[in-house]
């Protein structure tokens, strides 16, 4: 019975193991010094969903990996690079889910038709029952 008890135990406690003792990033919660650059941070992490809570944007996330996103996305734009190019990266590296901002390739497309279609369909509706 003790020993059911401690694997329990264990099980219970195992989660708590999972966090890191590492300090955060430099930049993940610092602002560059520079106004104009720093805006373009804030408005590119507005657009990245957090791949751990996945219903936030790196910009609101408390999650570690988003604390490092937010560094690694400030050191590039310190650096020169566009939002763009670094939307790109980021998409080319975690797939295009990890962006809010709507792609327009062929796989999309289902996505961008269904609202029209359905709204075809209800007004086709509507007109045979306003027929009768």
């Amino acid at each position: 019975m003790k020993r059911l008890a401690l694997a329990m135990a264990l099980l219970v406690a195992q989660p708590l193991l999972a966090d890191s003792n590492l300090p955060p990033a430099y930049w993940a919660d610092r602002q560059l010094p520079d106004a104009k650059q720093e805006a373009r941070a804030q408005a590119l992490m507005e657009e990245l969903r957090c791949l751990v809570c996945q219903g936030q944007s790196i910009a609101d996330s408390d999650a570690e990996l988003a604390g490092d996103m937010r560094d690694l996305v400030r050191r590039r734009v310190a650096a020169g690079e566009r939002p763009d190019a670094i939307r790109a990266w980021l998409i080319e590296r975690y797939g295009t889910w990890i962006s809010y901002k709507p792609t327009a390739e062929p796989a999309a497309w289902p996505l961008w038709l269904a609202p029209v279609a359905l709204l075809l369909i209800g007004a086709w509706l509507i007109r045979r029952r306003i027929k009768r």
